[in-house]
């Protein structure tokens, strides 16, 4: 049991690191997918990332949904729509579901755990997100 907790705890880490201080675009409730993406850009941390190689996947349903991708390289990143070939973690979840958990307005976990949010892959990758865009 201590080890579900732990898991849900890495989950509810890595679905809630999607806002950073100060991202207006993506803030109100409205917000699509690629302004939550947009906002992300502003929030890299580049030394957080050093020695980083991961490749992320989301795919999200809906009618402002689609496929993002981002791949950190040793303190770089290239993020754009569509898919990447072998993803070291991909998110799945609609594009409403998707901005609801990066705005605080559904919890992580909860999505997770009701199964709104699917993570698969690298869990230690998925956590490590958070701190490369905080």
């Amino acid at each position: 049991m201590r080890a579900y907790f732990r898991f849900a705890i890495a989950v509810f880490s890595a679905a809630i690191w999607f806002v950073p201080d100060g991202a207006t675009p993506a803030e109100h409730p409205d917000s699509t997918p690629q302004e939550v993406f947009d906002s992300m850009r502003s929030s890299f941390q580049a030394n957080k990332a050093k020695g980083v190689h991961a490749r992320y996947q989301w795919d999200l349903t809906g009618p402002q949904g689609g496929e993002w991708w981002i791949d950190v390289n040793d303190g770089q990143y290239k993020m754009g729509q569509g898919k990447i070939n072998n993803p070291s973690v991909t998110f799945v979840a609609t594009d409403k579901d998707w901005v609801a958990v990066s705005n605080h307005q559904l919890g992580g976990t909860w999505a997770y755990l009701s199964g709104r949010l699917k993570i698969r892959g690298d869990q230690g990758l998925a956590r490590k997100l958070g701190e490369i865009f905080p």
